[in-house]
């Protein structure tokens, strides 16, 4: 097979909320000529992307184009999971000429890309490009990535520290490993804080990398679509924290599930999800819940004590009213018995 018959790959990566399903469901309604296939790869058991995506499902990308790798990391199920993933996108008819990928927001990128060495996978599908995407306000804040003088003088002091955190590694190692970043919520920013927030990117990036700013998702498919990178054959000029090591960790984060019955104020649960980021170091809120007296399903996503909402769909009339949250953290900060307490006080039981 010639590299013109391989099926060209984009990897969306970013760190939780960045911005990625909303990007790929602007690409769904603008391919851009391309029939489009999506590959979401979900932290935690609880579909929420994945449902996003189908809702968004057209003529040029139904539904039956969107295929969800739950609770698992890629490239770490290459065999069970991926490679019988892309064979099948492969098989429907017609074919797709383009498949994007959005990686968990918790995913880092270059093991990822080891997945397309894998001679199954390299002979049949292409890298196009590797696209992070970056939320302007968080990175401007400083959030996800370190402050480099105060780390530089402890490491004076005591040459043994570590002082990398799992989120400024994701972030740099996101950075590192991407052919253009997208530099998203630049109105929550303001200049001031895209100017930062660029100003950050650069120094992580191991060379020059294009940032485009991006609101609501909103990008021409020919500025990141199309970049024929071949990412695959390009790794060593995407540095990573583990390239020396030969396996990788997934035990930084966790995730549980959380049933919650249903709401009579959907404002109650914001505020609880907002405690939660506060008080229990909660890193992000996706799901869905029932309100009382709504016949349509409400949909809930949060970032921090950034917490939207809408109502996205009517319930079934086979599935019962029960919402489900996936709460996701670093380790050490998941109390399943403390979250559940949290958000006990927006419920009110059913009936």
């Amino acid at each position: 097979m010639t590299n013109l018959a391989k099926l060209s790959v984009t990897v969306i990566t970013g760190f939780l909320g960045s911005g990625k399903t909303t990007l790929i469901s602007h690409l769904m309604r603008n391919p851009g000529g391309r029939r489009l296939a999506v590959v979401v790869n979900e932290f935690g058991d609880v579909g929420v992307d994945g449902e996003i995506l189908k809702g968004c499902a057209i003529p040029d990308c139904p539904a039956e184009n969107i295929m969800e790798l739950a609770n698992g990391c890629i490239c770490c199920t290459v065999a069970d999971d991926f490679i019988p993933t892309i064979e099948a996108l492969m098989a429907l008819d017609p074919r797709p000429d383009h498949i994007l990928i959005e990686t968990s927001g918790l995913a880092l990128p270059k093991p990822l890309l080891k997945a397309f060495e894998w001679p199954d996978i390299r002979s049949k599908i292409t890298v196009d490009g590797v696209i992070a995407l970056v939320d302007a306000e968080a990175v401007a804040a400083g959030r996800f990535a370190p402050d480099v003088s105060r780390v530089d003088a402890q490491r004076l002091a005591d040459d043994s520290l570590d002082h990398d955190t799992p989120l400024s590694e994701v972030f740099k190692d996101q950075i590192s490993c991407a052919d253009i970043v997208l530099l998203t919520k630049p109105d929550l920013a303001g200049r001031e804080g895209v100017a930062k927030a660029r100003e950050i990117i650069a120094a992580e990036a191991p060379h020059p990398i294009p940032v485009v700013e991006v609101a609501e998702g909103a990008v021409d498919p020919r500025v990141i679509l199309g970049l024929e990178a071949a990412a695959e054959d390009d790794m060593d000029a995407r540095p990573s924290h583990h390239d020396d090591h030969d396996d990788h960790e997934h035990d930084d984060f966790e995730s549980i599930v959380v049933d919650i019955s249903e709401l009579a104020d959907p404002a109650e649960l914001v505020r609880a999800i907002e405690r939660l980021a506060n008080e229990n170091n909660i890193l992000r809120v996706k799901g869905y819940a029932s309100v009382v007296g709504k016949p349509m399903r409400l949909l809930v996503q949060a970032v921090g004590v950034r917490v939207r909402h809408q109502y996205d769909r009517p319930w079934k009339a086979d599935e019962a009213r029960v919402g489900r949250l996936v709460v996701i953290a670093e380790h050490d900060d998941i109390d399943p018995d403390a979250i559940r307490a949290v958000l006990a006080p927006a419920m009110q039981a059913a009936g």
